[in-house]
């Protein structure tokens, strides 16, 4: 940020109470981004010898989610507050990395999702050999796919830069303008990383669709079962659309935006369209955890099993503590009843310990224990008009066994 052109760059294009709304939309975002997926994370973790090979980009979503909320929030949260990009333009650079290889991997995952679902509800014979190899080499195809668009603009093929808006980066949509090789990579990544990945998404969930119609009225007519869908098929189907349909309706603003600015006049677009369209992006990482750990039996059960294992373990140690506490209570209460007796004639006695039951006594934190002492049993023996007591053990037997 050292010369005027790339201050003029860096400065936010919207006023401070836009900017203002945006930090505060962004800090919502990235705290219920952070709790959503690190639960679903941890949810998966602990279920994971139960994970299902569809259920592997379930949580390769959260995780490119994840990984997104980490490492772009932070820097567009205070950039916003502000009112202008506090970084330099490396830090410009590795943001717009980030956002460019997270937000299209989550793409790609939903479109590997949306083709998944489709082989195992439409081609049943090949859906059910997909195997846990499968999905693994399929999320790292994911990756690489994602990694492929995300380094060319390190390596010449397009361009990083600040958003229009001023306070984030992403892709210089202003670079077609006067670059050939960053026209032809904003066509690439507009063709193979948008147009591509819907229209697989549409036409596997348009698939689906028609073969569950069709699937329904084979069971109503009493067809063979092998028509037949399961309901555990139909639940995914429900959920993919439902991620897919929240994640295109978040980045399309965004696309159509920046697709205007790349072969339009960028100049002609206002900065808020770019602000609002950049915040309804972002809320994508959002729809993955809510969808999945509100709606899926599985997921929402082992959410509920390790809230109430984490609540009982909470309530056990809290219990322990407060039983501890009232015993300690207890214990020298009964202590000092025990070491104020009273005689027979209603005096009071102090002792060291009780004579009705064996005490011990705290002194200095140590316990110290000591003899029991027995009841002394007395006698009054009524002589003339003299009464005398005398201990039951100094009588005779005979006395005793009378007087007992």
């Amino acid at each position: 940020m050292g010369n005027a052109s790339e201050i003029f760059l860096f400065m936010s294009r919207i006023s401070k109470d836009n900017d203002f709304v945006m930090g505060t939309l962004y800090t919502i975002f990235g705290v219920l981004s952070v709790l959503g997926n690190g639960i679903l994370l941890f949810v998966a973790f602990r279920k994971k010898s139960s994970l299902k090979p569809a259920e592997f980009f379930v949580v390769n979503l959260a995780i490119s989610d994840l990984t997104m909320t980490i490492t772009l929030f932070p820097l567009a949260i205070p950039s916003a507050y502000a009112h202008m990009w506090l970084f330099n333009l490396t830090t410009c650079t590795v943001y717009a990395f980030c956002g460019v290889l997270f937000g299209l991997c989550s793409l790609s995952n939903l479109t590997v999702l949306s083709c998944v679902c489709w082989l195992k509800v439409c081609c049943p014979n090949y859906g059910n050999k997909f195997s846990y190899c499968h999905a693994s080499l399929l999320v790292a195809g994911i990756w690489c796919y994602a990694g492929v668009f995300a380094v060319g603009p390190l390596s010449g093929w397009g361009e990083y830069g600040a958003e229009p808006y001023g306070t984030a980066c992403c892709i210089n949509w202003h670079a077609p303008n006067h670059s050939s090789a960053a026209m032809s990579y904003i066509i690439c990544l507009f063709f193979f990383c948008y147009i591509v990945p819907c229209t697989i998404i549409f036409l596997s969930y348009t698939f689906i669709l028609v073969t569950v119609r069709g699937s329904r009225q084979a069971v109503q007519q009493h067809m063979s079962p092998q028509n037949k869908i399961t309901n555990a098929h139909a639940l995914i189907v429900k959920l993919s659309v439902a991620v897919c349909i929240g994640f295109l309706t978040a980045w399309s603003p965004y696309a159509i935006v920046s697709m205007w600015a790349a072969f339009g006049n960028a100049t002609d677009i206002p900065p808020m369209a770019f602000a609002l369209a950049a915040i309804f992006a972002k809320s994508s990482t959002l729809y993955n955890p809510i969808v999945y750990l509100v709606f899926k039996p599985n997921f929402r059960k082992s959410l509920c099993r390790d809230v109430a294992h984490c609540r009982s373990t909470f309530c056990r140690c809290f219990c322990q503590h407060s039983s501890a506490q009232k015993g300690t209570c207890r214990q020298s209460h009964h202590i000092d009843e025990c070491n104020s007796t009273r005689l027979s004639n209603g005096l009071p006695e102090n002792h060291r310990t009780c004579r009705h039951c064996p005490c011990a006594e705290t002194v200095s934190g140590a316990k110290e224990n000591f003899t029991d002492y027995s009841p002394q049993q007395t006698a009054r023996i009524l002589k003339g008009s003299v009464q005398t007591e005398v201990a039951v053990s100094q009588l005779s037997n005979e006395m005793q066994s009378d007087f007992l």
